[in-house]
């Protein structure tokens, strides 16, 4: 259990902003508890993007109040995939049983129980089959914001069968680095899975190629900020979030780079800088 009773309930989906599935859910929370600080994280994940909106949840979590964090981006939703809630030291996760939740859980000290919202009683009185944000999530985030406990949602589950996404890929060599692109920011700024420590230990400049054979391949200023590298360069720099990222002074690395999410990068350092 947290160590204390949740302050707020934030909100991150892949809903937008045109629709009302936002103001839906927040209106569900509403109704269950009216004194219930909402935080929207974000609703603008990418449709579908498991692990853009997992790394979004787990960068923003650990400065956000203790809470109940709500987090949907269900391109499963309706099928056999569960609804679950995750207890940590530092707050509790609600979402779906698809990878989304845990690299936050582990942001928040690790997982230390989990239920399957199966209690009709916490849910809404109708179930849409599309929409559990609204009629699943929702009403458990506020039930336990309310102060209830987790063990009324649903029935314990073993935590070795919850769903993880696939580890990303990390080769350290010698000279540098292989890694996948975790995720590209609102900026164009590409996030690779590596831990800033690898970069540290790379020379002045850097070499960035693609695996795989495309041919091409661009130099880096390794840097600690945007503006260590002139306007339109390259920058290899540790990101907010402790991983090595890739920037443009003044533009977009994603597309110097040719990169989204799931993309393989070499970093090399370059000898005599």
């Amino acid at each position: 259990m947290p160590p204390v009773r949740p302050q707020v309930v934030s909100l991150t989906t892949d809903y937008g902003l045109v629709d009302g599935f936002v103001a839906a859910s927040h209106g569900m929370i509403a109704r269950l508890a009216p004194a219930v600080r909402v935080i929207d994280v974000t609703h603008l994940v990418p449709a579908g993007d498991i692990r853009r909106g997992a790394a979004v949840l787990a960068q923003t979590v650990p400065y956000l109040p203790v809470g109940v964090h709500v987090a949907v981006v269900d391109p499963g939703v309706g099928t056999a995939r569960r609804g679950i809630a995750l207890a940590t030291p530092d707050g509790y996760l609600v979402g779906p049983d698809n990878g989304l939740l845990l690299d936050a859980a582990a942001a928040l000290g690790g997982v230390t129980d989990a239920v399957e919202l199966t209690n009709p009683r916490w849910l809404a009185a109708r179930v849409s089959a599309t929409f559990h944000g609204r009629d699943v999530f929702a009403p458990v985030a506020a039930r336990l914001a309310s102060g209830a406990p987790l063990a009324e949602a649903g029935p314990t589950i073993d935590l070795s069968t919850l769903v993880r996404l696939p580890t990303p890929v990390v080769e350290v060599r010698p000279d540098g680095f292989t890694a996948e692109v975790l995720t590209v920011d609102h900026f164009g700024n590409v996030q690779l899975a590596a831990p800033a420590e690898l970069l540290a230990a790379l020379p002045a400049r850097v070499r960035i190629s693609p695996v795989g054979g495309a041919g091409w391949e661009r130099t880096a200023v390794h840097g600690r900020t945007f503006g260590d590298a002139p306007v339109g360069a390259l920058i290899a720099h540790a990101d907010s979030a402790g991983r090595v990222a890739l920037s443009v002074n003044g533009g977009r690395a994603a597309e110097v780079l040719a990169s989204t999410a799931g993309t393989l990068l070499r970093v090399d350092g370059l000898a005599g800088c």
